[in-house]
């Protein structure tokens, strides 16, 4: 939740960032937001009820941790999560609501480091440098050494892993 009165320069879509203006844009967000929170699904949530589900999930949960209740919730996208909230989901928000673009890079600062503590568990699989994506290094590493606990099962590439050790 954003403070009208102490708006924020160079925010966008996330993706569109260098990491290091999104952990500058992160710092400037903590700092300055009326509220903020971040929540995860698991690998065995998104398993259990889809990484589209899961994703509403864990905005249904960021949504419930703010200190402050909001008037409206944003959502980038299609969908909104289920709240008792008025929402409104809004295609390619991120580029365009302040308040997305903040979401985005609190997510995406926050994705990244779990994904670094994932690499001290599992250094093997590169979560460092892939950042979750499906690169041919970590499919390479997938089939090398198997699956994790961390893993989605229900992630095509780990399901062959699977297969193949069931076979």
């Amino acid at each position: 939740m954003l403070d009208n009165a102490r708006l924020l320069d160079g925010l966008n879509d996330s993706k569109k960032l260098s990491a290091k203006r999104r952990d500058q844009l992160e710092q400037l967000i903590i700092e300055r937001a009326l509220a903020y929170a971040v929540s995860f699904a698991t690998a065995a949530e998104i398993d259990q009820i889809n990484i589209l589900q899961a994703s509403l999930l864990a905005m249904q949960r960021a949504v419930a941790a703010l200190n402050i209740v909001p008037d409206e919730v944003l959502v980038d996208g299609l969908y909104c999560p289920e709240t008792n909230l008025p929402s409104r989901a809004i295609v390619q928000g991120d580029a365009s609501e302040p308040s997305i673009s903040a979401a985005s890079i609190l997510a995406k600062t926050a994705r990244d480091r779990e994904l670094l503590r994932l690499h001290a568990l599992y250094p093997q699989y590169g979560f460092d440098r892939h950042k979750g994506y499906p690169t041919a290094m970590h499919l390479a590493a997938l089939a090398q050494y198997g699956i994790t606990p961390v893993h989605r099962l229900s992630y095509a590439p780990v399901k062959r892993v699977t297969q193949q050790i069931k076979l």
